[in-house]
């Protein structure tokens, strides 16, 4: 065992429900068994562990990569995936069929036979024709702050739209960064709609995460993403390593991973969980 070293993280997980069907069924998992089994196993060294529930897929959202159900942030004073937190007294309870409703391994009855450890679901998808399941660290501070610094709260709610990117095979993370610094970044800074823009590199090392970079994009609402994400963008150059033929030019979901947000999380878990309480 080597010497546990601090080192401040933020982590985003992206969950997608694949049907409506499935949604109170992975609320269910997510509340009853997943947060309160986290908080037993890492509260001592996260400080803050949240969803933010996402809203609702906006006009031609899809081609984005939208996920459809929530995002998961930790922030993390070590490293969760090093060796010396690998030991643990007790599995997580992950039955396969929670990878299904988000889509990550495919609806086949023979996927649902076995129940497996929190570890090996994670570490599905990708190669068996599903969205790989997204877990991205990041410095625990924004990189680059590119637009709307002296934004306060008095200046109103927002409308989040946070994504991630993956260049293409064959394409440097220069090459993809020189792009979206020189061209998409100034064309958003440039359209009054745009309120906020701040960006940060994925940090791959720790889970091989095979997205390279994370932005956040805030709006006043719906209405003024799809003014700038589809009608102000609909005429951006096409890069030569494209594999789409409209903004951002890549495989959505595989590639493009997004979600629409609101500014409070739904559930600050370390604070506010207090079991599972139904309503009757």
């Amino acid at each position: 065992m080597g010497e546990i070293t601090y080192r401040p993280l933020r982590s985003l997980i992206y969950v997608d429900c694949i049907r409506e069907q499935y949604r109170h069924k992975l609320q269910h998992w997510l509340y009853y068994y997943h947060v309160p089994e986290s908080i037993a196993k890492f509260e001592p060294w996260v400080t803050k562990y949240c969803f933010y529930n996402a809203l609702p897929v906006p006009r031609e959202g899809e081609r984005f990569g939208t996920y459809r159900m929530q995002l998961t942030e930790h922030y993390w004073m070590v490293d969760p995936l090093s060796q010396e937190s690998l030991v643990n007294s007790l599995n997580e309870y992950f039955p396969p069929e929670v990878m299904i409703w988000q889509g990550v391994i495919p609806e086949t009855t023979d996927q649902q036979e076995n129940l497996a450890d929190g570890e090996t679901a994670r570490s599905s998808g990708g190669d068996n024709g599903c969205p790989p399941f997204i877990m991205a660290f990041l410095p625990i501070f924004w990189e680059e702050d590119l637009k709307g610094k002296g934004r306060s709260m008095i200046d109103g709610p927002n409308y989040r739209w946070q994504f991630l990117i993956s260049y293409p095979e064959g394409v440097s993370k220069e090459e993809g960064d020189r792009w979206m610094m020189e061209t998409v970044f100034p064309r958003f800074a440039a359209m009054p709609q745009v309120t906020r823009i701040m960006t940060s590199k994925v940090i791959k090392e720790i889970n091989n995460c095979h997205m390279d970079r994370c932005v956040e994009i805030w709006f006043d609402g719906p209405d003024e993403w799809y003014q700038c994400a589809v009608e102000q963008m609909a005429d951006l150059e096409k890069p030569v390593w494209a594999k789409q033929e409209q903004f951002p030019f890549v495989r959505p979901q595989y590639e493009f991973a997004s979600l629409f947000l609101t500014d409070m999380p739904t559930s600050d878990n370390l604070k506010q969980y207090r079991g599972y309480l139904p309503m009757r």
